[in-house]
């Protein structure tokens, strides 16, 4: 009879422990709460339980040991490593001691373990409730509010003054599953993930990758790069602190994901979690650049087996992006088989489809898709995985509440959402005094096939080195919004008279609000604009 594995988790981030642990040879037994999510089908057997429900778990495991065996259990990419831990332990499987979970998944708990063992941690505090006025904390600002039992940057927060704090933790609060929220002192400098997998008290590093963060005041992963450009030098220190961590927590046997600071003081823990990472890394880039499945390792260990045959066999770069969007409801997705296409693109992940509602991004599940590349270099590597992510256009719905709010929302420096396209005060002087013509929206008759539509040419910002969030050009911007609209959308020299033929009816001229629109919202807010302006079956 086949040896049996029980993994947590049937979506996208545990495809390849169930993918991998099938080509082992064994029956795989996967448990969620969902049954619609996307990697159920992959399952020898799917059973309907809640992560959280240990019991429930257990009762399952207790079971199937009575009915042809259960060599041990594990997820990746999840943040119920407890779970797996207090299942093992009621079972008699191979893994950590539960204690040892929870000082990995509760953040408090993490902190007090690297504060005894002396480690490079940040100074924190603990609440359980929004402070009130006269708190004040015991390291100043800036500081970083988090839940100390979610993962995801769900709840996760930069605040720089008093006045932010308030708001901060109420809205980590609504995160936690146990209503307490941690107070860390922040830690400036650049951001690593590591994974490694851990046998008999032997750390193996298994992926070292440059973090790209984004959009504060939250902390969003627009990506990352695989291998690290850190040299040696500094890699080597952080190394050994995550190792240290790893010990602190008390992770024995099993898998450890790090996130580390690399700061002016040296390197720093961000957190240390008991599994494989998410975001794309254990399951995706570290094996597309090293050749090597760190995952098969990790259910070895689960089985309690050494993991071996985890030997790098080539040198690659593999990068993740993402692409986001603006507040709205999804109208339609078009450029992803382009995307596809791009060459040494290997990956394309979508998490909307028409009819979606999406924000912008406060965490990293709010996103709407990834593209990973892999290649020889470096440079390849990243340019493929970004022009995968520009050649992605969702064009959103209109007129709509919140597309309308956001486009006309405040577009400071530290406003939140940021504008598209930051642009230097002399543009911005120039956009305040570009024309804006008079118009009315334009009336389909039977006779109007497709409207005209001229927009008066904002050259400077055209010509600009002003680039998008995703790295679009203003020109490649333009070029997005006649794809979606299939408008020639013709551009006319502002200090021109606009030639009588074209103020016709069913022609449309469009100025400043069409500019503002697109530096606001980038090509999504400038297609909204026209989607306002002219009717959608009109094209």
């Amino acid at each position: 009879m086949q040896e049996r594995l029980m993994i947590l988790g049937a979506g996208v981030m545990q495809g390849p422990a169930i993918r991998i642990a099938k080509a082992l040879g064994l029956e795989t037994v996967v448990v969620d709460a969902d049954p619609h999510a996307p990697c159920v089908s992959l399952a020898d057997r799917f059973e309907r339980i809640d992560l959280k429900d240990k019991e429930g778990i257990a009762a399952l495991g207790t079971s199937l040991k009575a009915q042809g065996g259960l060599g041990g259990i594990m997820t990746a990419g999840t943040d119920f490593s407890a779970t797996v831990a207090w299942v093992a332990a009621q079972l008699g499987l191979p893994g950590i001691p539960y204690e040892a979970a929870l000082n990995a998944s509760d953040k408090e708990r993490m902190r007090r373990c690297f504060q005894a063992a002396g480690l490079p941690s940040p100074a924190f505090v603990v609440v359980e409730a929004v402070p009130d006025s006269g708190f004040s904390p015991p390291f100043g600002y800036p500081l970083v509010v988090k839940p100390v039992d979610n993962m995801g940057a769900r709840g996760c927060c930069r605040v720089d003054c008093a006045e932010m704090l308030s708001a901060a933790v109420a809205d980590a609060l609504r995160f936690s599953r146990t209503n307490r929220v941690i107070l860390e002192a922040y830690m400036e400098g650049p951001e690593f993930s590591v994974d490694a997998l851990v046998y008999q008290g032997e750390i193996r590093i298994y992926g070292l990758a440059d973090r790209h963060i984004s959009f504060p005041p939250y902390f969003i992963e627009m990506g990352h790069t695989m291998p690290t450009t850190l040299n040696a030098a500094a890699t080597e220190p952080l190394l050994a602190v995550f190792r240290a961590g790893i010990r602190a927590l008390g992770i024995t046997n099993g898998a450890a994901k790090g996130d580390m600071k690399l700061t002016s003081q040296g390197p720093m823990i961000g957190e240390i979690a008991a599994r494989l990472s998410g975001g794309y890394m254990s399951g995706w880039t570290y094996p597309y650049s090293s050749g090597v499945e760190v995952t098969q390792g990790a259910i070895l260990i689960a089985l309690g087996r050494p993991p071996k045959g985890l030997e790098p066999i080539r040198q690659w770069t593999s990068a993740e992006r993402a692409f986001i969007s603006i507040p709205g409801k999804v109208r339609s997705i078009q450029g992803i088989e382009e995307a596809k296409s791009v060459e040494y693109v290997r990956d394309l992940f979508l998490r909307i489809e028409p009819g979606t509602r999406v924000r912008f991004p406060e965490n990293n599940v709010s996103k709407c898709g990834n593209s990973i590349s892999a290649a020889p270099t470096r440079e390849v590597a990243v340019n493929a995985a970004e022009q995968a992510v520009r050649l992605v256009l969702i064009r959103l719905e209109a007129p709509d509440t919140e597309t309308e709010q956001f486009l006309v929302s405040g577009t400071g420096d530290h406003a939140f959402p940021p504008a598209a396209f930051t642009i230097p005060e002399s543009l911005k002087s120039l956009l305040a005094a570009f024309p804006e013509p008079e118009y009315e929206p334009v009336k389909v008759t039977a006779s109007l096939e497709k409207p005209q539509v001229v927009l008066l040419r904002f050259q400077l910002l055209i010509e600009s080195d002003v680039q998008d969030y995703t790295g679009r050009t203003v020109q490649e911007s333009l070029e997005a919004v006649r794809a979606i609209t299939g408008l020639p959308l013709p551009l006319w020299e502002t200090g021109a008279d606009v030639p009588a033929k074209i103020r016709e009816p069913g022609t449309l001229v469009l100025g400043r609000r069409f500019w503002a629109a697109l530096i606001r919202g980038g090509y999504q807010g400038a297609v909204y604009m026209v989607d306002t302006l002219v009717p959608f079956h009109s094209f």
